[in-house]
């Protein structure tokens, strides 16, 4: 796919080619400050800069720059290190002069070319090619030596431009809509506060208003990447999809071990509950309404998680999570809030959906703009 008016075969060659690589020097977490020099961190580009263009320097530190390293407009960083080969494929443009780079960071400073577009080209076409050169196991590396080989295409500079202008708009646009989502859910906490009170004269125990029941383990030779019923064990996304499901659509669900152990949710949709999760299956208890349950549970989310034990593989008991305490209020005022909140929450999903499918579009130009 080409803007009209631009015609001829695009060039090839290594990135050591047409750009010289060098890295950052060390500045700390604990060396940043609220005034002094901006600087950018290794760790913030998989945290703090989610697009490819950092257009806004967060990070400030009082450092000497002497002997520091500082960023010419039209750089390009990406990690030297990480956890995993295709996290370390994060290729980030830097807008701005004069930028202190931290150590673990590798720089690609562009001779002639435009590095808003081979920002856009390394984190996308090339991904899984630089992922391919990073070593290591716990910790995977990236060096630029090996960087450098990595091939590239690229058309004239102008129609690099035309192309890095159209999907910097695209990005500019996911940030609106990322920011649209983040007032959204700013407002569904504050109904939470409002409207579920933390001294409530009754409370009943979680154990005592629902069945909880914990889910049954699916190896992982057993999922695949797409199907008509999603995993839930126990992180925030589907671990995977299954032919089969068994837990009915409108359960809450709770992880039950690992980092995100604690997280809560209510399934629209038949899932499959594996071992790494509980779901809590309605009674025939009227002191409370099940989706306000959910509400309740999700707003104290936070206390939910504290219930976790252990270090390596965190999770929470299941008797633990049967003690939680939660507020039983009047019935009728259950309903009325329970439509409160929930239409708050639609909302937020039909955002959320914008926001994915403008991601896709942006996916799918990444692949039909660049060879």
């Amino acid at each position: 796919m080409r803007f009209p008016g631009f015609e001829g075969e695009w060039e090839s060659c290594e990135l050591g080619e047409i750009a010289e690589l060098s890295k950052g020097a060390g500045i700390s977490k604990d060396q940043r400050s609220s005034d002094g020099n901006p600087c950018i961190l290794y760790g913030e580009l998989y945290t703090t800069y989610l697009t490819e263009i950092i257009d806004e320097v967060v990070s400030k530190t009082n450092l000497d720059p002497t002997g520091l390293v500082k960023s010419k407009a039209n750089d390009i960083i990406i990690p030297a290190s990480g956890e995993t080969a295709i996290d370390i494929s994060t290729a980030r443009f830097v807008l701005h002069d004069d930028v202190l780079l931290g150590g673990d960071l590798n720089i690609i400073r562009l001779n002639e070319q435009d590095g808003k577009f081979f920002s856009y080209q390394l984190n996308g076409v090339r991904k899984k090619d630089i992922a391919r050169i990073a070593h290591g196991v716990s910790i995977v590396h990236l060096h630029g030596n090996a960087l450098s080989h990595i091939v590239v295409n690229y058309p004239s500079r102008r129609e690099q431009e035309k192309i890095s202008s159209l999907l910097s708009l695209i990005d500019q646009r996911i940030a609106i809509q990322n920011k649209v989502i983040e007032k959204y859910e700013s407002l569904i906490k504050a109904l939470y506060r409002q409207l579920i009170p933390e001294d409530a004269d009754k409370r009943a125990a979680l154990g005592t208003l629902v069945q909880i029941c914990k889910g049954k383990q699916l190896n992982g030779e057993f999922l695949s990447d797409d199907g008509k019923y999603y995993v839930m064990n126990g992180g925030i996304m589907p671990s995977g999809y299954y032919y089969d499901y068994n837990t009915p659509a409108g359960t809450i669900s709770i992880s039950e071990g690992g980092n995100s152990c604690g997280f809560v949710q209510y399934n629209e949709a038949p899932f499959w509950s594996g071992g790494h999760c509980y779901t809590l299956l309605q009674t025939s208890d009227e002191r409370i309404q099940y989706k306000f349950l959910y509400h309740v549970l999700k707003s104290k989310q936070e206390d939910i998680m504290s219930l976790r034990i252990g270090s390596g593989l965190p999770n929470i008991q299941k008797k633990d999570l049967g003690s939680y305490p939660v507020p039983i209020l009047p019935y009728n005022y259950q309903i009325a809030i329970t439509k409160i909140l929930d239409a708050v929450c639609q909302h937020i999903e039909i955002e959320r959906a914008i926001f994915n499918g403008i991601t896709l579009q942006k996916q799918y130009l990444l692949q039909a703009l660049l060879i």
